[in-house]
């Protein structure tokens, strides 16, 4: 038996490891530059986490300077890798940053309508009903065969997303203290959407904004109990989607209400 085509094939073996190996660190090496372009230039990220993408950018550096010149594959490979991790983790730390900025603001936004509320509760009930007969007319309320119907319009969120704007916190002070005057009524929240985009995705933000908009009542106090939600999508529309003007007033949450002993009309 020869040797030498027993060596030439070892060889050839390891020369394809080696490739293997290089293939891959160039992969990573791809991915944490993609990774660190990503985070350097969110500035969320950098006020959260600069520390980690500086940590990111020196790794990547070493792992270049290794591709570039006397660094073997997994060394190159180890340091994309610290790279991606530190790059992961500067973009999760903002992640929950900015998860907890946007509940302390929803908090202080709560707070304030509770004390709103409490004060409210020093006029007299005589003081309260006018007053609040006032304001309902004012919300643009409009009776249908389904009932008294006001509808919040999408101005009130922001595109896309079902959380409750600030400039909304009036209306819906407006509608608790009124369902606190009134504890017999109960009311059927829907949500719509226009026509735009996937069917299952308008669905899903129209019951989403419908369910904001209960839950920000029952945390001002109303019974759950006395709250009806649906979503409705894209169905329904009052205007044509065929024009912005159109698609923003199919955008909406309308909120029914029941007569003075509680019965509510007939859902869609």
């Amino acid at each position: 038996m020869s040797i030498r085509p027993v060596f030439i094939g070892c060889a050839l073996l390891a020369l394809g490891g080696c490739a293997g190996q290089q293939q891959n660190s160039s992969e990573a090496l791809e991915s944490a530059r993609n990774q660190f372009q990503t985070v350097k230039e969110d500035p969320s990220v950098l006020r959260s986490a600069p520390k980690d993408v500086i940590r990111a950018g020196e790794s990547l550096a070493r792992a270049d300077r290794l591709s570039s010149y006397w660094g073997s594959a997994s060394d190159v490979g180890h340091y994309a890798y610290l790279s991606q991790r530190y790059s992961e983790i500067a973009a999760e730390k903002s992640s929950l940053q900015v998860n907890q900025e946007r509940a302390a603001k929803l908090e202080l936004e709560r707070q304030r309508l509770q004390l709103a509320l409490r004060e409210a509760k020093l006029l007299s009930v005589q003081e309260q009903s006018n007053w609040l007969e006032e304001q309902m007319v004012s919300l643009a309320t409009t009776e249908t065969e389904r009932g008294l119907v006001m509808t919040l319009g999408d101005v009130l969120f922001d595109t896309g997303h079902a959380d409750l704007k600030a400039s909304a916190n009036r209306t819906v002070l407006k509608l608790v203290q009124f369902l606190q005057l009134n504890p017999r009524r109960i009311v059927r929240i829907e949500g719509y959407s226009d026509s735009s985009g996937d069917k299952q995705e308008n669905q899903a933000l129209s019951r989403a904004r419908a369910q904001t908009v209960a839950d920000v009542l029952v945390d001002l106090g109303i019974d759950a109990k006395r709250i009806e939600v649906q979503g409705y999508g894209e169905r329904f529309p009052v205007a044509e989607n065929a024009s912005e003007k159109g698609r923003a007033q199919n955008r909406r949450v309308e909120i029914v209400f029941s007569d003075e002993q509680g019965r509510l009309g007939a859902s869609r």
